[in-house]
């Protein structure tokens, strides 16, 4: 061994010892990449704030409600979606006390707190309706450099679907849109840039 030479690199072995030792290619990482920061999720570090994760959160008194769980969709003009079985107006105590906070459209999840407590949070969501007919309930796109993917469901998908592409145009040029279906022609839209 040559005068002050190491087998292994001082900032190699510390962040070893530290357990920070990171595979040295992405293909040894058990998962997928995760693009947050590595101390995201930590509270406490100065400098790092959370990424709020809800636009509102409210809780109410809604009386027949069944289950435990429940997620729903209120639409501009007032209408719930939700999938579960629930009787008419038996949520709007909770959409209510969600818009004191939030405008609708938005997408909502609940969970019982007590006998009749309902804990909700929400957030802002994109209504588009779709005139096309699709078979499945799920569309992802993704454009860049002209390129153009298009999934429904898990099948590749050959014919544009105009009213999504022009909904994400309007902001991007290269982007990633995910849709699902809430009901007939009605779909969530999320668009991120590229």
């Amino acid at each position: 061994m040559g005068f002050l030479r190491r087998e292994e690199p001082l900032h190699e072995k510390l962040a070893r010892e530290g357990g920070l030792d990171f595979p040295q290619s992405t293909q040894d990482l058990a998962g997928p990449l995760d693009p947050r920061h590595p101390f995201q999720q930590v509270a406490g570090i100065h400098g790092v704030p959370r990424p709020r994760e809800w636009d509102a959160v409210a809780s109410a008194d809604a009386p027949g409600v069944p289950g435990d769980e429940l997620e729903f969709v209120v639409l501009d003009d007032g209408t719930l979606i939700v999938d579960d079985d629930v009787a008419d107006g038996a949520l709007t105590p909770l959409a209510d006390a969600l818009e004191i906070s939030i405008a609708p459209p938005y997408h909502a999840y609940a969970r019982r707190r007590g006998q009749d407590v309902w804990a909700a949070a929400a957030f802002v969501v994109d209504v588009v309706e779709v005139p096309e007919e699709l078979s499945g309930d799920t569309v992802s796109i993704a454009v860049q450099d002209g390129l153009r993917t298009t999934l429904v469901g898990d099948q590749r998908y050959n014919d544009r679907i105009q009213s999504l592409e022009h909904f994400a145009e309007a902001d991007f040029e290269a982007y990633v849109l995910e849709a699902t279906r809430l009901d007939g022609p009605l779909w969530e839209v999320t668009v991120n840039p590229l």
